[in-house]
C-alpha cells in the first residue's frame, strides 16, 4: 500500500487522464515516488490538457472534482497508478532464470489494420452491464469436495457464476467482442484500447495454456489445491511457509517478497498477479523493503488484471520478446520485471467480464461479490477491487480448494501493514478501495465453508 505523499500532482491542477500530460515543467517523473492522484487513471476527470490535445476530458462537476482532489491528495494504494516504467534504482541483474519447459505457439506480433473509429458511446453508470460471455473451461471437476461441487448450497450459490469467462486469449480477439466491452472503461471492458493494439497483443496469447490458469493438475490428487498469500502482518512470525509451499499452486500480488521471509510466507510463486500500475507502484514503494523485481522462478505465470493500454502493450513486449513499441512506457524491456523466459505459457490475462461481474449488482439481490457502499456516492468512479481481493476470487473461480493467507482479519490493528514492514505501521485505508467490505467477505466465504483463511491468534 502507497503511504500519502507530501505533494499532490492532481488533476484540477492540470494532468489530464486521457493522454497522460504532466502540470508543467516541475512535474517530475520516474525518478519520483508514484503520485497518489493517479487513482483518476483513465476515470476523465483532468479539466484540461497541458499536452497540446486542445480538448477537455472532464466529465465531473466542478464541485465533485474538489472533493475528489481532496481524498486523491491523501490517499495512495496505487492501484491506478501511471508512474512511467523508466524506474530509478539500480539495473537489474543480468543472471538468466532457467527454461521454463511449456510448449509455445507464439508467432510475431502481426500488423493489424485499425477498424473504423465506432459511433460514440456513453460511459456506463455504477450498475454495469450484467451480461457477459460464456466460458465451460472450469465447469467440470474430478474433485469431489470442489468449490463449483460446494458453493450451490450456501448463500453465494446464487452470486457465483459457473460459466464466466475467467480469462482472455487470442479467441477474443473478436470485432464483435470489442464492440460488446468497448462499453465499459478501465479493467471492466477495452473503452480505451485501440483495437489495434489489443488485437495483436491478444492474438499473441495463443497457445493452448493461455486458456486455462492450470496447463497441468497435481499428480497426486484429482484436486487443485491453491495457496492465495496476500502480505498482510499477520503473516510476519506465523510460521505458514512450508504449509503454504505444500499446496498445488501459490498465487501472490503486488509487492511479493520471499527472500528472507521464507518460514512465514514460503517460498513458491506459481502465479504472479498484476497490473501494470500495481507492479510498478509496487516497485518504487517496497525497494527499500528488498523488492527488486517480481518472482521470477520456472514455476512462476504473471496474471495480469488490465486496467489500461499499458498493460496490453506490456503483454505484446513481452511476447514478441521486444521493447514497449508506444505509449508512455516506449522503450521498456519487459525482461526487467519477468526475467529472460518469456514464453506464451508464462503468461495469463484476466478477462473484463471477469473483473465487472465480480463488482456488478445481482439483479433483485443486494451484490455479488464486491460490490462497495462508494458506488453509491460520487466517488464511485474512483472505486475498485483491490487487486488481492481479485487475486483470492481468481483462485475461488478456478481451484478446488483454497486457503488464504496473509489477508485482512477483524484482529488488523494487531499486525503491521505488511509482513516485511521493520517497524509497526497501522494499515491505511483508502477511498479507492473498500477493505473493511472484502475483509467481510473473506469471513463469510470462511463460514461457508468456501475458503479456509489464516486468522493467527485469532482462530486459537
Amino acid at each position: 500500500m502507497i503511504n500519502p505523499e507530501p505533494a499532490c500532482a492532481c488533476p484540477l491542477s492540470g494532468f489530464c487522464a486521457q493522454c497522460s500530460s504532466w502540470p508543467g515543467p516541475g512535474a517530475q517523473r520516474g525518478g519520483s515516488r508514484p503520485s497518489s492522484c493517479f487513482l483518476f487513471c483513465g476515470v476523465g476527470v483532468a479539466q484540461h490538457c497541458s499536452d497540446g490535445c486542445g480538448q477537455s476530458h472532464s466529465s465531473t462537476p466542478a464541485p465533485v472534482l474538489s472533493l475528489l482532489c481532496t481524498f486523491c491528495c491523501r490517499a495512495g494504494d496505487g492501484d491506478r497508478d501511471r508512474t512511467p516504467l523508466h524506474l530509478s534504482w539500480p539495473p537489474l541483474s543480468s543472471r538468466r532464470t532457467p527454461v521454463h519447459h511449456r510448449s509455445t505457439t507464439t508467432a510475431a506480433p502481426q500488423q493489424v489494420t485499425q477498424a473504423a473509429q465506432p459511433s460514440p458511446v456513453p460511459s456506463m453508470p455504477p450498475d454495469l452491464g450484467d451480461t457477459y460471455g460464456q466460458d465451460e473451461t472450469y465447469s467440470s471437476s474430478g474433485c469431489p469436495k470442489s468449490i463449483r461441487k460446494r458453493i450451490g448450497a450456501t448463500e453465494f450459490g446464487d452470486t457465483f457464476l459457473p460459466t464466466i469467462p475467467v480469462l482472455q486469449w487470442a479467441r477474443h480477439a473478436q470485432e464483435d467482442e470489442y464492440q460488446r466491452l468497448r462499453r465499459y472503461r478501465g479493467a471492466h471492458g477495452w473503452k480505451d484500447i485501440r483495437w489495434d493494439v489489443l488485437k495483436s497483443s491478444l492474438s499473441l496469447l495463443n497457445a493452448s495454456s493461455s486458456a486455462l490458469l492450470f496447463d497441468t493438475r497435481p499428480l497426486a490428487s484429482s484436486c487443485i489445491r491453491c495457496a492465495v498469500v496476500g502480505n498482510g502482518g499477520i503473516l510476519h512470525g506465523s510460521g505458514m511457509g512450508p504449509t503454504i509451499d505444500a499446496h498445488d499452486y501459490v498465487f501472490r500480488v503486488n509487492g511479493a517478497i520471499t527472500e528472507g521471509f521464507e518460514h512465514d510466507v514460503g517460498s513458491r510463486t506459481s502465479f504472479y498477479v498484476f497490473s501494470t500500475n500495481t507492479m510498478v507502484n509496487a516497485l518504487h514503494s517496497y525497494a527499500a523493503d528488498g523488492f527488486r523485481h517480481p518472482p521470477q522462478t520456472p514455476e512462476t505465470c504473471y496474471v495480469f488484471l488490465p486496467d489500461h493500454d499499458r498493460d496490453y502493450l506490456l503483454l505484446r513486449a513481452a511476447l514478441s520478446q521486444q521493447r514497449v513499441d508506444s505509449g508512455r512506457d516506449e522503450g521498456v524491456r519487459p525482461q526487467e520485471f519477468f526475467g529472460e523466459d518469456l514464453q506464451v505459457g508464462k503468461f495469463r490475462m484476466l478477462h473484463p467480464d471477469f473483473i465487472r461481474y465480480l463488482r456488478n449488482r445481482l439483479p433483485f439481490t443486494p451484490c455479488r461479490f464486491l460490490r462497495s457502499h462508494i458506488l453509491a456516492t460520487p466517488l464511485w468512479q474512483l472505486y475498485r477491487p483491490s487487486t488481492g481481493a481479485v487475486m483470492l476470487l481468481t483462485a475461488i473461480h478456478t481451484c478446488d480448494q483454497v486457503s488464504a493467507f496473509g489477508f485482512m482479519t477483524p484482529g488488523y490493528r494487531a499486525y503491521s501493514d505488511h509482513y516485511f514492514d521493520r517497524g509497526h505501521k497501522e494499515v491505511q485505508f483508502f477511498i479507492n478501495h473498500d477493505l473493511r467490505m472484502e475483509m467481510q467477505l473473506w469471513q463469510r466465504l470462511q463460514s461457508s465453508g468456501i475458503l479456509w483463511l489464516y486468522t493467527g491468534s485469532e482462530g486459537t
